[in-house]
């Protein structure tokens, strides 16, 4: 196929390598001709860079390179291009301009996509005299590296084309996901679970953006921590997408926004772009404050209390653990002496299991019982905690089994749920809905999240792993205690808890119905 691709920047270049090295013929083209001689120099590099890690033969790269035609003009007549891609900037009215521009250059048979991250694709396509010529094909920078790509069909897009798009990104070794035309699309969309999440825990003063980060990473099993991913993707344009993203979806509470970060991002306070975000960068930056040592009794005897009949597994695999490692583990129904209370809570607070059971308020703590992707156990201390005792429990805690290495144990805020389960309930949730209002399918969610944001597992697997019974529990759970809208079951996750279905499973629709072969049809 010959491909137009109109914008020599980032994306189009990396779209025009990608291209060009599955075998197409890419006519790559800006308005600033010095755009493209850069861009084409700097193809070159890429295809030379992949030539001598192995990753491609020497001719592979020549013929490539050679199918990757410089246009002095992007009106330019093209009788044989068959597919146009715009990569230019982030405007509803720079985008009608190029597409008006080709509508009249390039002949009706030319399908024409747009690259855009944030805008509309109906919006774009209605400034067409022929909207249904136009879908969106949304990239992800670095292109030939992010296998994976959106297909957005507008409303008006014929219905020929996000096969045709799909069968064109998968022929040349990406991923492609067909996703409605909503605001951020899928991945931008699904990324926000994350980030806001985060951003409340910080609100309420649960834990630094440090501490949420290592449990992220160490509980989590997440390549990055949300304060970290800030700071590379530049708090300037995370907030923009957050509020698009929530002013789109008509203020919808899951995706509500954190008032920390507009004055942050009025100070120029965007990461490592500008040399400092929710951490400092360069040379002179200290970095992280170091977790501190850990000093306390580790000898001190503990009783781990369940505050349900339902925590008593997770009670007793942390009685278990311990036990493993040498503490001394009281065995009767309530604490001895001054032993310390370890309390596994899921979605709810330490503070209602002391006020519920008569616990002793100053020696009992929670333990976050999700099992970890690393060596971390997270510890939560209640304003009423003896700071004494707090080091005393992180010390039982960070005792290992067997001579192994210490775990490392993160000391947060009470909370409902505390951070890890908060992270992953707000993850799972955002998903559901996604997938509850078939915005994209299932599968689809989970590889283009994996992909595009490197997550370990797709975020309805992830539920699915725990269990949709004990997913909705955690979100009853964080609803009821916080009373906080944000927090509410998804009706993807209460049927599935109901009739027995995964979480991944996309189930019977009405249209599913009508499929049914009937006798003689």
């Amino acid at each position: 196929m010959r491909i137009r691709i109109v914008g020599a920047g980032a994306m189009g270049r990396g779209i025009a390598q990608w291209a060009a090295a599955a075998g197409h013929t890419v006519e790559l083209c800006d308005v600033r001709t010095e755009a493209v001689t850069d861009a084409v120099a700097f193809v070159g590099s890429m295809l030379e860079r992949a030539v001598a890690k192995g990753r491609m033969a020497a001719g592979d790269a020549a013929a490539a390179l050679e199918r990757l035609v410089p246009l002095d003009d992007p009106w330019a007549a093209g009788p044989d291009v068959g597919l146009v891609i715009e990569a230019v900037r982030e405007d509803l009215d720079t985008k009608a301009e190029v597409f008006g521009r080709l509508e009249r250059a390039l002949p009706a048979s030319a399908v024409f996509a747009t690259n855009t991250s944030s805008l509309s694709v109906t919006r774009i396509a209605a400034t067409l005299k022929d909207p249904a010529r136009l879908a969106g094909l949304h990239f992800f920078n670095p292109v030939p590296l992010m296998r994976i790509v959106e297909v957005v069909p507008g409303a008006a897009t014929r219905p020929d084309i996000p096969p045709l798009l799909t069968s064109l990104v998968e022929s040349c070794g990406h991923r492609a996901v067909t996703v409605a035309d909503t605001p951020g699309f899928l991945v931008n969309h699904a990324g926000r679970g994350l980030v806001t999440e985060a951003l409340a825990l910080l609100e309420e003063t649960v834990g630094e953006p440090a501490d949420i980060d290592r449990i992220a990473r160490d509980v989590l099993g997440l390549r990055m921590g949300p304060f970290e991913l800030m700071d590379l993707t530049g708090l300037d344009v995370t907030a923009a997408v957050i509020d698009s993203i929530w002013t789109g979806f008509r203020h919808e509470d899951r995706l509500r926004p954190s008032y920390l970060t507009p004055n942050r991002v009025a100070a120029g306070l965007h990461g490592r772009k500008t040399g400092r975000g929710w951490y400092a960068y360069g040379p002179e930056a200290a970095g992280p404050a170091p977790e501190p040592p850990v000093t306390g009794d580790a000898d001190r005897p503990v009783h781990v209390f369940a505050p349900d009949p339902a925590q008593e597994a997770d009670a007793a695999a942390l009685r278990e653990a311990l036990a493993a490692a040498g503490a001394r583990v009281g065995s009767g129904a309530r604490p001895a002496g001054d032993a310390l209370v370890l309390v596994p809570v899921w979605g709810t607070t330490v503070a209602s299991a002391v006020a519920a059971h008569g616990l002793p308020a100053a020696r009992t703590f929670g333990v976050d019982p999700l099992p970890a992707a690393g060596r971390r156990r997270v510890l939560a201390v209640t304003p009423a905690a003896d700071p004494a005792a707090a080091g005393d429990a992180r010390a039982v805690l960070a005792r290992p089994a067997d001579g192994g290495e210490p775990f490392a144990v993160s000391v947060v805020r009470d909370t409902a749920g505390s951070v890890a389960q908060r992270l992953l309930a707000s993850i799972v949730s955002v998903a559901a809905s996604i997938a509850e209002r078939a915005l994209a399918a299932p599968a689809d969610i989970d590889v283009a999240v994996t992909t595009g944001l490197g997550y370990p597992v797709g975020p309805l697997a992830w539920g699915e792993r725990i269990g949709a019974a004990r997913v909705l529990r955690l979100h009853r759970a964080l609803h009821a205690t916080t009373g906080d809208p944000r927090h509410r079951p998804t009706r993807w996750v209460t049927e599935r808890a109901a009739l027995g279905l995964a979480l991944t499973d996309p189930g019977t629709s009405p249209a599913d119905v009508d499929r049914v072969p009937r006798d003689g049809a």
